[in-house]
């Protein structure tokens, strides 16, 4: 009984010892992946002076935050809200169009599916200066340059591709059954739709809505050549704190950390649903 009691002593001890080495390693790789933004944080509150300096102790200033946010020749915040009608109406569009074309991919039989498919998704990896010329070509002559509607159309080449592939997942793992159950009910194909399919489908599609936010919100390229004045993101606007005759690296630093607050905040609110969204249905082939 000794030497049995022991032995699962050292088990206890073993597992205990394991634990914490994984608990210490997952803390280590936190501090790695959150230093970047921390020291982007200690940045926004530094002066000229003191910002390229690499100590931890410095006199706290909020004039960068005043410059950035409240100076009279600063817009910042006009991109701001410009740049978040541009993703949600980047992000609805993407949804209202994938979701269907998601369904088709994965109930339908037809000609060439799964090349359509993959061609679909071939559009996310494509450089995005590879189609700029063209895309830039079509927007002048169409007078979409410099608009809402050309900047939201243009990103879906950017958010509707990896939208169609999760969610298409999802709807192949559900039975056809299922509608067929529900039909059966009364219901139609629209309230089979909208009320079956859908809720069995939301991780997903908050997931792949979620990435799609964030690929139109961090998109650079396009509202560089795209769009001028009147339309404006906070990834060009942000350029304007890199001077021609100095760099003002605490206003970058506000820029930049104001603009990842919105990601931040949005998967805070819908992370219960972020992990299952992106391991449900996305390894399908």
């Amino acid at each position: 009984m000794n030497e049995l009691e022991h032995a699962a002593q050292i088990k206890r001890t073993r597992d205990a010892l394991k634990e914490a080495g994984r608990n210490f390693g997952l803390t280590v790789y936190m501090l790695f992946a959150v230093f970047p933004i921390l020291w982007m944080l200690l940045m926004s509150f530094k002066s000229d002076a003191e910002v390229v300096t690499t100590v931890f102790k410095f006199t706290p200033t909020v004039s960068n935050y005043f410059a950035v946010l409240f100076r009279p020749d600063s817009d910042y915040l006009k991109a701001f809200a410009q740049n978040f009608i541009v993703s949600g109406g980047a992000v609805l569009l993407t949804v209202l169009a994938g979701v269907p074309a998601a369904y088709a991919l994965a109930r339908y039989d037809f000609k060439n599916k799964e090349g359509w498919a993959f061609q679909i998704l071939s559009f996310k990896f494509a450089p995005e200066i590879l189609v700029i010329l063209p895309i830039f070509m079509i927007f002048q002559r169409a007078g979409l340059y410099d608009t809402y509607f050309g900047l939201i159309w243009v990103y879906q080449l950017i958010t509707m591709p990896l939208l169609i592939w999760v969610v298409r997942g999802y709807f192949e793992d559900i039975s056809v059954e299922v509608e067929q159950a529900a039909q059966l009910d009364g219901y139609n194909w629209y309230e089979v739709f909208f009320k079956v399919l859908i809720p069995l489908i939301k991780p997903g599609l908050v997931a792949s809505g979620l990435l799609a936010f964030i690929f139109a919100w961090n998109s650079f390229t396009f509202p560089l050549i795209l769009s001028g004045m009147r339309v404006q993101t906070i990834t060009i606007t942000s350029l304007r704190f890199l001077g021609s005759d100095s760099v003002h690296y605490g206003q970058v630093a506000v820029a930049a950390v104001i603009a990842v607050l919105p990601e931040i905040i949005i998967c805070l609110f819908i992370q219960k649903h972020l992990v299952r969204g992106l391991s449900f249905g996305a390894v399908k082939g």
